[in-house]
């Protein structure tokens, strides 16, 4: 188990981290709660309950305790808080892939300076707070491909991330498991929170990022995830967030306006 660098009088530590393509870290979890802001690359996190995938400019946060892995594609660079629990009473206790405002990087930058004995009741004290407060009110990204539990549902989610370029329809794989396409419908959405189809187009959105970040083109990626023209996988990759694949890494993060003084 990873042990959070927070002494018993902090309630946020931040680090910068840098880790080159294909860099991993083992399944371990923290004591404090954690956010990872990436500025570039894409971070794969894995839990239990699924995988996030944090593209550039984006955050992951882990709730305390949270046994998760970390796979990193491109050269990322990132901002990691580690965030006393009990700092704010209603941090999220879900993990989950999340918006970065402007003035939470500007926040987060300005902490990296802040020395862990800042003294009470001044400048420092109230950036952190401040922080502390923004941190609540963090707006979910859809980019989490949540895991089924059931077993034959487990099974069919892997075929399909293992073959994404082929043509997935819910009546097909019901019939090849012997049952309707209402009632794999019914399980599926009962498992994973997702109807079917769903499912399907964000396992290929995540598997996209991932190829994009290693610097596939968009032509590559959209033949390979099975999409007949790169326009139709632009599509869906837009409508998901809001900008084309073409763009998407190209974007320059916003630098932080003010420096905090030494």
């Amino acid at each position: 188990m990873h042990v959070s660098p927070l002494a018993p009088f902090q309630s946020v530590t931040t680090l910068a981290i840098q880790y080159q393509h294909g860099e991993y870290e083992p399944l371990h979890s923290h004591v404090c709660s954690q956010l990872i802001h990436t500025l570039s690359g894409v971070v794969e996190v894995r839990t239990q309950l699924g995988v996030w995938m944090v593209p550039p400019g984006r955050g992951v946060w882990l709730p305390a305790g949270i046994e998760h892995s970390l796979r990193f594609i491109g050269e990322v660079r990132a901002r990691t808080l580690f965030v006393d629990p009990l700092a704010r009473a209603d941090l999220s206790a879900q993990c989950q892939v999340v918006q970065i405002s402007a003035l939470l990087c500007e926040l987060i930058f300005v902490s990296l300076s802040i020395p862990p004995d800042y003294s009470s009741g001044g400048r420092d004290e109230r950036i952190m707070e401040l922080l502390l407060d923004e941190l609540r009110l963090l707006p979910e990204l859809p980019l989490h491909l949540p895991e089924p539990k059931e077993s034959q549902l487990l099974e069919i989610c892997q075929q399909i991330r293992n073959a994404l370029s082929s043509h997935w329809e819910l009546e097909d794989v019901a019939s090849k498991l012997g049952i309707s396409g209402r009632t794999l419908s019914r399980r599926f959405q009962r498992e994973t929170g997702l109807r079917f189809s769903d499912w399907v187009r964000r396992a290929k959105l995540l598997a996209g990022l991932q190829a994009l970040a290693a610097g596939t083109s968009v032509l590559d990626v959209a033949l390979a995830l099975g999409y007949d023209s790169p326009s139709a996988f632009s599509a869906m990759f837009k409508r998901a967030l809001g900008v084309s694949p073409s763009d998407y890494f190209s974007l320059e993060l916003p630098l932080p306006a003010f420096h905090p003084k030494n």
